[in-house]
C-alpha cells in the first residue's frame, strides 16, 4: 500500500453522505464500492439517459484495446494513468503485463476512497512495477517528478488521460495541462483521452450532466468534438481519431455497442 493518511484519517476524508463521480461510475460498472447516496444518483442519471452505463463500460473498453494497441502495435512499455479511479477488472497495469510482464505503470489520483483502494493497483508482475501517487492533475510538476521515481521518462510513456480532464472547467488551463504533461515525455510517447461530449442530437446527456453537477462533486465540464480534438494539437492522432469510445478499434468479442455514446476518445504519438 502507497505511503500516506491512517486509515481513521483517510475514512474522515471519505463523503458518504454526497453522490461522488468515481463511485457513481464504479456502480455503472457493476462494482461494489459505491455508496446508497451513489446508487440513488446513479439511477436519476440513468432515467434521465437511460444509456449512461454504457458509457461507462466503452469508456473502459476504449482503455483496454487503447493499450493493447500501445503494447502490442507500438512497442510501449510504459505508463502513467492519470485519474485512475476506482480499481475494477482490466486495469491498465493488468492489460499491459498480460502482453508485456516488464511494463512498468504509475497510477495518479486524488481521491481518498482510490487511496483507500490503491493496493488493488499495485499487484505487478515480477518484471515489472506499478506504483500509486495521490495528487491532483494540476500538480504537473509534481506528478513527473513522483513518476520517474518509478518510470523512465526519457523513454517512450502512454500518458492515460481517460475522464478526468472534463473536471477542469477553464478551457485554457486544460488544455495547458495535456500539453505540460506531453511536452516533457519523450517523442513516440503517446496521450489516450477520453472526454464527455455536447452535441445538439444528445440533449438527454446535457440533462444528466446538470443534475450531476448541481447534485454531486466534483463538476464536470462537456466540450464539443472538436474541442476534444484540440486536446491532441502538436500530436500525430491515430486512425480513426477522435471518436465515440466504442468505435475506436472495437472488437467483435468486447461487447461493443452499436450506438454513439457521448463519451469520445483518441489515441495520438508525439513526433
Amino acid at each position: 500500500m502507497p505511503d500516506g493518511p491512517a486509515p481513521g484519517e483517510l475514512h474522515k476524508r471519505i463523503r458518504t453522505d454526497q453522490p461522488h463521480t468515481a463511485r457513481i461510475w464504479n456502480y455503472w460498472l457493476g462494482g461494489k464500492d459505491n455508496y446508497e447516496v451513489d446508487q440513488a444518483a446513479g439511477e436519476q442519471i440513468r432515467t434521465l439517459h437511460p444509456g449512461i452505463g454504457e458509457y461507462a463500460r466503452a469508456d473502459r473498453q476504449f482503455l483496454g484495446r487503447a493499450v493493447r494497441h500501445l503494447v502490442t502495435d507500438c512497442g510501449i512499455r510504459q505508463f502513467l494513468d492519470i485519474g485512475t479511479g476506482l480499481p475494477t477488472a482490466d486495469n491498465t497495469h493488468e492489460v499491459a503485463q498480460r502482453l508485456a510482464p516488464e511494463s512498468r505503470v504509475v497510477y495518479v489520483d486524488n481521491d481518498p476512497i482510490v487511496l483507500a483502494h490503491a493496493e488493488a493497483l499495485l499487484c505487478s508482475t515480477p518484471q515489472g512495477r506499478t506504483a500509486y501517487l495521490e495528487e491532483d492533475l494540476r500538480n504537473v510538476d509534481t506528478i513527473l517528478e513522483q513518476a520517474a521515481q518509478t518510470l523512465d521518462l526519457s523513454r517512450p510513456v502512454a500518458l492515460m488521460l481517460l475522464g478526468v480532464v472534463m473536471f477542469i472547467e477553464d478551457d485554457e488551463e486544460a488544455y495547458g495541462i495535456v500539453r505540460r504533461l506531453m511536452d516533457a515525455l519523450p517523442s513516440a510517447s503517446h496521450l489516450v483521452l477520453s472526454h464527455t461530449i455536447t452535441r445538439p442530437d444528445m440533449p438527454d446527456v446535457d440533462a444528466a450532466v446538470a443534475f450531476w453537477n448541481e447534485h454531486g462533486t466534483p463538476r464536470l465540464t462537456q466540450r464539443t468534438p472538436d474541442a476534444v480534438t484540440r486536446f491532441f494539437d502538436g500530436l500525430e492522432l491515430l486512425d480513426p481519431g477522435v471518436v465515440s469510445c466504442n468505435d475506436w478499434h472495437p472488437l467483435d468479442n468486447d461487447g461493443a455497442f452499436a450506438q454513439e455514446v457521448a463519451m469520445f476518445g483518441g489515441v495520438a504519438r508525439k513526433m
